[in-house]
């Protein structure tokens, strides 16, 4: 079967590798759509490591249960992509993010355990979901992106009239800034370095404004319009200039969620936080319910995730979906993959 691989720096290459073959335990699945995440393109940006096959956001058809006796042959699927121990504190108490083993053989993540750019994968049984009949393929595999957002904004718990900013106009800061309106915040604000995403917050309702991060003015302007600061700040771009300015915009008391990924140090002024009395939260991935309220929400049409999927693409067409994702000029964030479409 064809499958895209990390090759180099910025570039992947379309070869041929083995299905996985049923060990009666793993769930093998069919792949239907694949989602392109941030962390994917930090990847793909480093050319580490090679021979990675990426895709963690999926939704497919089984094609053999495994050990799982309630599924059955062409049932459709997602699955947490994540690799937990399952006897931590982290996992008994429900919170899987936590354990030191989550990242160690996840799905898309892991030499060993390929994803979602390919046409068939293996995948443990314990995180395999199956999805409702009216949840669309393309829905499916924008459950772990919109969960990662939803785990945000749970850490900054928005409280009603709350004033809120997202950094970082990608598919989790949307969805960040979707969800922080669904906990009622008064005024939602997004700041990006690229006009064309900035613009299209706005316009698919999930930000009242946006403000142009590479702007001289950007603090007086965004302090213009929200005097004393914003009560949250969710930070989605993992960017060292960003946190830096995220001090300055949170209010005194107010809260800080680095929902965003660096792979290099981020270094600020921390007299800042301490002047402020900020409280600055990690956020990594979700819980297991999380991921499932994900899947209720979208099955009962409480929220739109399809308005932001821009493309579907045949896996020859991965290389070009990447280089449009970091272009810095396209409104796009969010393509996806059809692996079994060459």
């Amino acid at each position: 079967m064809k499958a895209a691989i990390i090759e180099d720096i910025k570039k992947f290459k379309i070869t041929d590798v083995e299905k996985p073959t049923p060990d009666n335990e793993r769930v093998i699945i069919d792949v239907l759509k694949t989602g392109i995440c941030g962390s994917d393109i930090h990847n793909w940006d480093a050319g580490q490591p090679k021979g990675l096959i990426m895709g963690h956001e999926f939704t497919g058809k089984v094609v053999h249960p495994g050990s799982r006796i309630d599924l059955k042959i062409g049932d459709r699927v997602t699955a947490l992509p994540i690799s937990p121990c399952g006897h931590c504190e982290a996992c008994e108490t429900g919170n899987p993010q936590y354990c030191p083993e989550t990242w160690t053989h996840a799905v898309g993540l892991d030499l060993d355990n390929p994803g979602g750019l390919t046409s068939t994968i293996s995948v443990r049984p314990d995180m395999v979901i199956k999805l409702p009949d009216n949840i669309s393929d393309e829905e499916g595999a924008m459950v772990e992106p919109t969960a990662v957002g939803l785990h945000a904004v749970h850490l900054a718990d928005i409280r009603v009239g709350d004033k809120v900013l997202v950094v970082g106009g990608g598919i989790i800061g949307l969805v960040s800034a979707m969800f922080a309106k669904l906990e009622g915040a008064e005024f939602v604000a997004i700041s990006e370095t690229n006009p064309a995403r900035g613009e299209k917050s706005v316009k698919l309702g999930v930000a009242d404004e946006w403000f142009d991060a590479k702007d001289e003015n950007f603090l007086t302007n965004i302090l213009t319009k929200v005097p004393g600061g914003f009560d949250v700040v969710i930070d989605c771009s993992g960017n060292t200039k960003a946190v830096e300015s995220e001090l300055m915009t949170a209010k005194a008391g107010g809260t800080i969620v680095l929902a965003g990924v660096s792979q290099k140090p981020i270094e600020f002024a921390s007299v800042i936080a301490v002047m402020k009395e900020l409280t600055i939260i990690g956020s990594i991935a979700y819980t297991k319910e999380e991921f499932k309220n994900c899947i209720s929400l979208i099955a009962n049409k409480k929220i739109d995730v399809m308005k932001f999927v821009d493309d579907i693409v045949p896996l020859t067409d991965v290389q070009k979906a990447y280089e449009r994702l970091t272009s810095g000029t396209d409104d796009a964030v969010k393509i996806m993959v059809e692996p079994n479409k060459y």
